[in-house]
């Protein structure tokens, strides 16, 4: 400690006085008004400055310092604190008919025609009480009873939206504050994820992570979470000494000291605006940053609410209208596998009928088989049901204390039950997937648009409606039954002209010439895209070896490694997609297979191989596409955009800015002869940028 004269110890004062000020003023910017005023590195070097002095004169430390906000050593059990005055609980009302017979009965105990109210959101936290004394927070304790409630002051001292000091000076000696402190929902969610990482278990809901931070009997661990204080009242430890008329007014002093407060608060008149609050309230629930279960509505007036005084053990001046509860318990049944379009196998909990979220509740997502596992769910189990809003509902936790001795584990099929065929989980992945993608009648849809997709078999007019109609209708199982369409087949469906059945047919028959790299790309394997699709064909250039090489084999393949070799392998290895692949080629479709001259040519045609092409235009006789596959055939790489890294740039009709950056950088510029004279490795003249 360093000694001081008194002039140097006043001056040290203030310094710290002004320390600390300043420090809490931006401690109110960011945490409270989400508006910071100075750069994070700026308040750091506040608060280091701080930190400083008070270690050089420890005696100068006061009760109020933001450096006291840190946790305190562990307590071994909590202190009881009695409230100066009850904290009571509110009155429910769970329907409109409910909150109309509130208004009337405030109407009629006052004899008015029409009352003014305050409404709030109700906040799904921990409700506690702040007590200052001469300006100072030197007490903190949750509801508990109503009459005394637990003393968590250390730890509600870690809340950086919770003044340590008010603003002004008031006229009496003790100010109660109450409010509710909550978990944000993006804190919640950053929170899970450290758990997770950590292997420990999850929180269900914000509000038992709010409630389980705050009752930590070692404050450093409720400071290491995030949890902010929204401030809904104050109470006067002397009723002598009034201060405030509204209820809005107390709410407004608050915000003056520096308290969040929430921004839904505000006020309305009559059954009509209560009503109306409550509905936009509903609306905007799912959007607010932290949790709500319903709204608040009490009288504005306080000399109005002593009137009308409290019955039990709650106000008469007040109600909690709450919302359709989003969590409910119910039985689990079973467990079935619903499987997606894209082969997905989704474990579903069949639930005993629960109303959660407004609705009847039957069914739950269980995401996958980590997730059963890692909540350790089993059939029989009473659960927590969770819905919010149109969210799919979901199983969010197991009522363990409830399970029954004949509960059951759930295994996750080894086959889809959609089709028989083989369900495989890859290395990396949470998901179970069906590996039958030509022939599953769950993943139909999805399999038949990306086959006639642009950059697959590319069937022009053959868009998801179509096709939506197609399997509905039953003309179209699996890919190769696209090929045995007709038009009065097609011309008999619904928005479906003669005209545009025969254009169908006719693109259907055009596709029947494709390229090998094209028609890998068009089955549908999972992680095999373009690129993995032409290494495979360059590779192998036999679709039946192809067919035929196992997981070691695959791997020696270029952009192919464990994952994707695994994945291939599973989808050759089923039965139903070697069938469909089978009657695809048996329907006519084909390609040129490279011999060993084209390949020879492609690797010593120096004009192309090596060499950046860019396509621009409209090109005379071939599609951008088809001239992609020509120059990549040779050696080529084909990109969108051009750059001093292009060799060549492509042009046809309408070129647009590419060319026009092309002319700007001096990258020749190729016309569709001159492109095909170069792929024969026949010197050409091309235009160049200057």
């Amino acid at each position: 400690m360093v000694i001081l004269d008194m002039v140097s110890e006043k001056i040290i004062e203030e310094r710290l006085k002004a320390l600390r000020s300043t420090i809490a003023l931006h401690d109110f910017h960011y945490y409270v008004q989400d508006a910071p005023i100075i750069p994070d590195a700026d308040y750091d070097v506040l608060f280091r400055t701080l930190q400083q002095l008070e270690q050089q004169y420890p005696h100068l430390i006061t009760p109020d310092s933001p450096t006291q906000r840190v946790g305190a050593p562990p307590l071994k059990v909590f202190t009881r604190l009695t409230h100066q005055t009850p904290m009571l609980s509110l009155t429910n009302a769970f329907t409109e008919d409910e909150a109309i017979a509130f208004d009337k009965r405030i109407r009629e105990a006052l004899n008015v025609d029409q009352v003014n109210y305050a409404v709030e959101p109700k906040f799904d936290g921990l409700a506690v009480s702040l007590v200052y004394t001469n300006g100072i927070l030197t007490n903190g304790a949750t509801r508990g009873d109503g009459y005394t409630g637990e003393d968590i002051t250390l730890n509600l001292r870690t809340i950086p939206s919770i003044p340590l000091r008010l603003q002004t000076a008031s006229a009496i000696n003790q100010f109660e504050v109450r409010g509710e402190v909550v978990m944000l929902k993006a804190d919640f969610e950053h929170l899970n994820e450290q758990q997770r990482n950590k292997g420990e278990k999850l929180f269900v809901n914000p509000r038992n992570a709010a409630a389980g931070s705050l009752r930590q009997l070692d404050s450093n661990i409720t400071a290491a979470r995030k949890l902010t204080f929204f401030a809904y009242d104050a109470v006067l430890s002397h009723k002598n000494q009034p201060l405030f008329s509204k209820h809005s007014a107390i709410l407004d002093y608050l915000k003056s000291q520096q308290f969040l407060v929430a921004q839904q608060s505000g006020m309305t008149t009559g059954v009509a605006g209560l009503l109306a609050y409550y509905h936009e309230m509903s609306t905007l629930r799912l959007s607010l940053p932290y949790e709500i279960d319903g709204v608040v509505y009490k009288v504005d007036n306080l000399t109005q609410q002593e009137t009308l005084g409290y019955v039990s053990r709650a106000p008469r001046f007040a109600v909690a209208h709450k919302f359709p509860a989003q969590e409910a318990s119910t039985k689990l049944l079973a467990i079935e596998i619903q499987v997606g379009r894209t082969g997905a196998l989704t474990p579903v909990a069949r639930l005993a009928p629960v109303f959660v979220g407004g609705v009847t509740v039957t069914n739950a997502t269980l995401h996958n088989e980590d997730e059963v596992q890692r909540k350790q769910i089993m059939i029989g189990d009473t659960v927590i049901v969770r819905r919010a809003g149109d969210v799919i509902p979901e199983v969010v936790a197991v009522i363990l204390e409830q399970r029954p001795a004949h509960a059951q584990p759930f295994i996750m099929p080894d086959h889809c039950p959609a089709c028989g065929s083989k369900a495989a989980r890859l290395p990396g992945e949470a998901v179970t997937r069906c590996t039958g993608g030509l022939y599953c009648p769950a993943q139909r849809k999805q399999a038949i648009w990306h086959f006639a997709s642009r950059r697959a078999l590319d069937i022009d007019g053959l868009g998801e409606k179509l096709i939506d109609q197609l399997i509905d209708c039953e003309l179209v199982h699996t890919p190769a039954d696209l090929y045995k369409l007709n038009i009065d087949t097609l011309a008999g469906l619904e928005r479906m002209a003669e005209k545009s059945a025969r254009n169908l047919v006719t693109a259907i028959e055009h596709s029947k010439r494709t390229t090998l790299p094209r028609f890998i790309y068009a089955l549908g394997i999972r992680h095999i895209g373009e690129a993995t699709a032409k290494a495979l064909a360059n590779q192998t250039s036999d679709l039946d070896r192809l067919m035929t090489l196992n997981i070691e084999q695959l791997q020696q393949i270029p952009d192919v490694g464990p994952v994707v070799a695994q994945s291939i392998a599973d989808f050759f290895s089923e039965a139903h997609n070697r069938e469909v692949i089978r009657q695809l080629l048996s329907s006519g479709l084909q390609w040129e297979v490279a011999n060993h001259d084209a390949q020879q040519l492609a690797q010593t045609n120096s004009a192309v191989s090596g060499k950046t092409f860019v396509l621009t235009g409209t090109l005379p006789t071939m599609t951008r596409d088809q001239a992609k596959i020509k120059i990549e055939q040779q050696g080529g790489k084909v990109t969108s955009s051009v750059s001093s890294a292009t060799s060549y740039v492509v042009a046809g009709s309408d070129p647009g800015s590419k060319y026009t950056k092309a002319i700007e950088l001096s990258i020749p510029v190729l016309d569709e002869d001159q492109l095909l004279s170069l792929l024969q490795n026949i010197s050409i003249d091309a235009q160049q940028g200057n």
